[in-house]
């Protein structure tokens, strides 16, 4: 049985898209049309306060899921992803800059390569200037901490197989480092170029607040991806580091006063009595942090990796 044959869910949050929301419903049931797909479209209110669900309303088919306020948009896509009950799950923004034509060849890029996440690249960004070197500037930093493979991690359109999401809640602003978490749980991503298209009606949501906060997201991330399972290897390291400095600068200090060099009489006791002291906490702090690891895996339903495939072949025992 095809992609084609299953349910794909399509799940698009928006938040005050009035003047999008309505053609771009009608590019996806037209492209799921022509392609035959049996599919749903999830559309998650994140809080409107124009016209949008009015709209939402009007049109068929479709699943409105409203929030009570404006959670952010990780929290729209998560609240939809886990609505949605097809085998693929395809995300898009709601702002009609994604082009739902390239759904197909997204879907076929997965099929062919046995890929889990099809992500698009927006090679060709139709977006102002200032929104493009932020993004570059992102792309950057994200390549040197996550190392993620993706050319636009940030690019909202992609295709995900549904395992990808079980035991997974999305915060902050962490949709654009879903292909990251997923890495570190094994699974296999791809990319794709696709069309990306100027905004003509409604306003950017981006700012600088969000800029500042996927920044600080991207590091737990990093985090996250390095050692989830062993805060120790990381707190503990800075620990034994900071130690060994304070030995080294008490052994110079006690030097200086066997020499009568009475400049740093007071700093470096000082000093050294620091760095010993931060080396003992830090240290202690990957003790704790490691406890707290290896308690939070026992009782969630997340863990530290991820079947792919289970094959049994069972010995008749007659």
């Amino acid at each position: 049985m095809t992609y084609e044959q299953k349910l794909l869910s399509i799940v698009i949050p928006v938040f005050n898209e009035a003047e999008t929301i309505g053609e771009l419903h009608k590019e996806i049931v037209s492209v799921c049309n022509q392609e035959g797909y049996n599919y749903e479209i999830i559309i998650v209110d994140d809080g409107s306060d124009d016209n949008t669900g009015k709209i939402v309303k009007q049109l068929n088919p479709f699943t409105y899921v409203r929030l009570r306020r404006n959670f952010g948009q990780t929290a729209a896509m998560d609240c939809g992803i886990k609505t949605a009950s097809g085998k693929l799950i395809i995300t898009l923004d709601g702002d009609g800059q994604n082009d739902p034509a390239d759904i197909p060849k997204m879907i076929r890029h997965l099929q062919e390569n046995d890929l889990d996440v099809v992500s698009g690249w927006r090679k060709n960004r139709k977006d102002n200037l200032m929104k493009r070197i932020s993004s570059k500037a992102a792309s950057y930093l994200r390549s040197l901490l996550i190392k993620d493979g993706l050319q636009d991690s940030g690019c909202t359109l992609k295709v995900y197989k549904s395992e990808c999401f079980e035991g997974i809640t999305l915060f902050g602003e962490m949709h654009r480092f879903i292909p990251a978490v997923l890495i570190i749980k094994g699974f296999r991503i791809g990319e794709i170029e696709v069309n990306h298209r100027p905004r003509t009606a409604g306003k950017t949501k981006y700012n600088w607040k969000r800029g500042i906060k996927g920044i600080i997201d991207m590091i737990s991330v990093w985090f996250w991806h390095k050692y989830a399972v062993r805060p120790l290897h990381l707190l503990g390291g800075l620990g034994a580091l900071s130690f060994m400095l304070g030995i080294i600068v008490a052994a110079i200090g006690i030097t200086f006063y066997f020499f009568g060099i009475t400049l740093y009489r007071f700093f470096l006791p000082i000093f050294s009595a620091f760095l010993l002291l931060t080396g003992i906490q830090m240290f202690l702090f990957g003790l704790m942090a490691d406890m707290l690891s290896k308690s939070y895996f026992e009782t969630s339903t997340n863990t530290s990796y991820s079947v792919s495939e289970v094959v049994e072949n069972r010995a008749n025992s007659d």
